[in-house]
C-alpha cells in the first residue's frame, strides 16, 4: 500500500514534466520556422525584383536605334552651268557671264544669275534677269526624310512668291515633266523703270529644290515682253536645271536610295536646311 501510494504520487509530477517537455519544445519549434518563412519570403521578393530589372535590361538592348531614310542626291552641280548656253543666249540676250551667288557649302546650297540689257537707241531697251537657285535637303533622324523637308521648303517657296509685295495679277499653275513637283507663279510688278513681268518657277526633284526667276521689262518705251513667252523661257530653264541635278549625282538617285537607312548629316547641312535659298529679286 505504501509503495503504491508513492507511485501514484510520482505519477502526476513524471506526468508535468513530460507536457512541459512537449510544450518547450514546440515553443521552440515556432521561431524556426518563422525564421524559415522570412528567409523564404525575402529571396522570393529579390528574385521578383532582379528578374524585372534584367527583363528592362533586355528590352532596352533590343531596341533598335532611330533611322531615317538616306536622301537620294549628295550634290548640286555648278550653278552657272546648269542652263545651256543656247539657252542662255535666248534668255539674256547680249548678257554677261552668271554671276555665281555666295555660299559656305555649294554641295548644299548653290546659285547663279545673269542679266542683260538689249539697248535700241531711242527706241528704248529691252531688260531681262535670270537666276537658278538650289538646295539640298539630308535626311534627319530628329526632322525626317530628305525629299519630305525639301517638300516643305518647296511649299514654302511658292507661298514667297506668290506673297511678293506689289505684286499684281498673281497666277500660279501647275508645271508638268519638271521633277518630282513643280509650279509656275507669275505676276506683274510695276517699276519706276516700267513693268517687269515675272515669272518664278519652283521645282522639287528628290531633295532638292530649284527655283527659278526670270522677268523682263521694256524701259524707254520699249514695249512690254509677251509674258508667256517669258513663261515658256523660265520653264525650259527649270527643265535644264533639273537635268543638271539629276546628272551631277549619276543620272538618277546617287548612293543609297530612298528606302535605305541614312547616312551621318554633316553640320553644314544641318545649318542650310533651316535657311532660306531664295534670292533677292532685282530688276
Amino acid at each position: 500500500m505504501q509503495l503504491r501510494a508513492q507511485r501514484d504520487q510520482r505519477d502526476p509530477q513524471a506526468k508535468r514534466a513530460k507536457r512541459l517537455t512537449r510544450v518547450l519544445v514546440g515553443a521552440a519549434a515556432v521561431p524556426v520556422m518563422l525564421v524559415a518563412a522570412g528567409c523564404s519570403s525575402d529571396s522570393g521578393s529579390g528574385d521578383g525584383k532582379d528578374k524585372a530589372a534584367e527583363e528592362s535590361a533586355a528590352s532596352k538592348s533590343a531596341s533598335p536605334s532611330p533611322t531615317v531614310q538616306a536622301a537620294a542626291f549628295r550634290r548640286l552641280p555648278e550653278p552657272c552651268s546648269v542652263v545651256t548656253k543656247k539657252t542662255l543666249d535666248d534668255l539674256v540676250p547680249k548678257g554677261d557671264s552668271g554671276k555665281e551667288g555666295s555660299s559656305n557649302d555649294t554641295a548644299v546650297r548653290a546659285s547663279c544669275s545673269w542679266d542683260s540689257l538689249d539697248d535700241n537707241g531711242v527706241k528704248g531697251s529691252q531688260f531681262r534677269w535670270l537666276s537658278v537657285s538650289m538646295l539640298r535637303f539630308e535626311s534627319d533622324v530628329t526632322r525626317g526624310e530628305g525629299d519630305k523637308l525639301a517638300h516643305d521648303y518647296y511649299q514654302k517657296q511658292l507661298k514667297d512668291a506668290q506673297g511678293v509685295e506689289g505684286a499684281k495679277s498673281v497666277k500660279t499653275a501647275a508645271v508638268s515633266g519638271t521633277g518630282d513637283e513643280a509650279s509656275l507663279v507669275r505676276y506683274d510688278l510695276k517699276k519706276k523703270e516700267g513693268t517687269f513681268k515675272q515669272q518664278t518657277v519652283v521645282t522639287r526633284v528628290e531633295n532638292v529644290v530649284v527655283t527659278v526667276d526670270y522677268n523682263g521689262a521694256g524701259l524707254a518705251g520699249d514695249k512690254t515682253p509677251d509674258a508667256d513667252d517669258l513663261a515658256k523661257d523660265a520653264q525650259k530653264a527649270a527643265k535644264e536645271a533639273v537635268a543638271a541635278v539629276t546628272k551631277a549625282n549619276g543620272g538618277k538617285s546617287s548612293g543609297t536610295p530612298s528606302g535605305s537607312p541614312s547616312a551621318s548629316k554633316s553640320p553644314s547641312d544641318a545649318a542650310s536646311q533651316s535657311a532660306s535659298a531664295s534670292p533677292e529679286k532685282s530688276g
